[in-house]
């Protein structure tokens, strides 16, 4: 018989129907009673088992996390807490669970600290949180892939392995085949690169998006969706050391066509797990809640996690630029009662207090903030007027803050090679990227979207070890 996907049962109940049920027991209540999940939504089923049918030792192998086949008729439930069950004709446990083994790790019963599940990551899909977790990071990927399918760009795969740092930061991990204190040297006892695997030093990628560039500036519209790498020695709930990317690059826009694509990007995949994960955010959006209640009323969330999704969903985005929000945050209550720990004034970046301020407390719904100072936006970004500030972008969320950076890029040649030269960045690493604005250049924009970062808001977990499967930080590459 063929088996059948428990949402798939739970969503269009056929009472009466034999079906097979394949899964991971739950409970296992008074000999009869079993709770199966499947992984396919966050709601279990029931099976009950006739006692007069099934003796205890033909029950004895079904325990807590032993896998289990069940073959019987839905029926309506007797019971409360599920609308149907399944009586059960015939079973199989396919796999055992040592009942003493179980109770070390996360699949016991009971509720565990975040901690102690990061340090069974190869375990805690089978909990109640990161199914929900993982559940909607696929919804998000899948709703990221569509919108832009739908929207006519294409899926560009950038290189991993890179000669150039799109950042600017030299915070990349090397890639090399020699052994290591083992590489040969020059004549100046340097490292002698042009022996390596490909006769010049490279490193994980930062960023696809200069690669990008070059896809939009031939096919109008693309985006990338993959990996990315930053050796940044940062241990914090915010920071990977291996996360992913999506990256639209998209010709002829400029900072206002650039905007309006990232906000209704936003809206969308916002609006498609609203509308396609219902179950996995009810029960997220009680966890937070019930998270809430143990925190400090300071630390307390204003909105819980269905509300900030709505919120972003439901509302223009407020659009300023750098200049004004300085001096909304000089003119803040906070500001003048000394309460923002970081300063205030022109020339500094914008830190996550100051951020939440504006999205929160001010203008209430999702900011936009444009033209930045030059001085600390990276190379590429469209210098404007004055050459004081750059054509740059960042969406400000409620809880986040930064969600999303962005900008027009500079098209002009001569601009370009000058900025490259005052990022201290050698010409000969991106003679390709200047390449091309000598050859039909164009206004063209984009923007950076981190996917953990992404799935935090969408989930309402605090961590971003909690929103990717394994997750990559320093001193720490187990599973």
């Amino acid at each position: 018989m063929k088996r059948s996907r428990i949402v798939d049962i739970l969503d269009n109940p056929k009472i009466g129907e034999e079906l097979n049920v394949k899964g991971w027991v739950r409970s296992f209540r008074n000999n009869q009673f079993i709770q199966i999940n499947d992984g396919s939504t966050i709601k279990n089923i029931q099976a009950v088992v006739d006692l007069n049918s099934f003796s205890d030792e033909d029950l004895k192998g079904i325990s807590v996390a032993s896998s289990i086949s069940v073959v019987g008729k839905l029926v309506e439930s007797q019971g409360k807490g599920q609308s149907c069950e399944i009586q059960v004709n015939t079973f199989e446990v396919l796999g055992k669970a040592d009942p003493e083994e179980v109770q070390k790790t996360v699949m016991q019963p009971k509720r565990h600290s975040l901690e102690f599940l990061r340090d069974q990551a190869h375990l805690r899909f089978r909990t109640n949180t990161f199914g929900a977790v993982f559940r909607i990071r696929h919804a998000a990927s899948y709703a990221i892939h569509k919108y832009f399918n739908d929207k006519g760009f294409y899926y560009l795969n950038t290189p991993i392995i890179t000669g150039s740092d799109a950042e600017g930061a030299g915070e990349m991990f090397r890639v090399s085949v020699f052994p290591p204190n083992e590489a040969p040297l020059d004549e100046s006892g340097s490292i002698n690169w042009k022996e390596d695997f490909f006769g010049k030093e490279t490193n994980l990628t930062v960023s696809g998006q200069l690669e990008a560039e070059l896809g939009a500036l031939a096919l109008g519209a693309v985006y990338t969706f993959g990996p990315t790498f930053r050796a940044e020695n940062s241990n914090t709930s915010r920071h990977l050391a291996e996360f992913w990317m999506i990256e639209p690059e998209v010709a002829f826009n400029d900072l206002k066509d650039n905007m309006d694509l990232t906000e209704d990007f936003l809206k969308y995949v916002c609006t498609y797990i609203l509308d396609n994960c219902k179950d996995d955010l009810q029960f997220l959006n009680e966890r937070g809640i019930n998270e809430d209640k143990q925190k400090p009323q300071n630390e307390r969330q204003e909105l819980s996690l269905i509300e900030r999704l709505e919120f972003v969903a439901n509302n223009d985005f407020e659009r300023i630029t750098y200049t004004e929000a300085i001096d909304l945050l000089m003119q803040s209550k906070p500001y003048k009662k000394k309460k923002f720990k970081y300063p205030v004034e022109w020339g500094t970046d914008l830190q996550s207090e100051h951020e939440r301020y504006l999205v929160e407390k001010h203008f209430k719904k999702p900011v936009i903030i444009t033209d930045y100072p030059a001085s600390f936006k990276a190379f590429y970004m469209r210098l404007n007027e004055g050459g004081k500030t750059v054509a740059a972008m960042d969406v400000l969320f409620p809880g986040i803050g930064e969600i999303v950076g962005g900008s027009q890029r500079e098209e002009r040649f001569e601009v370009l090679k000058q900025k490259i030269a005052d990022f201290n960045i050698p010409e000969e690493e991106l003679w390709w990227y200047l390449d091309t604005r000598k050859f039909g250049t164009v206004v063209h924009s984009g923007f950076g979207l981190g996917f953990e970062r992404m799935v935090m808001f969408l989930t309402g977990m605090g961590n971003i070890r909690d929103v990717i499967p394994f997750p990559r930080t320093p001193k720490n590459a187990e599973f």
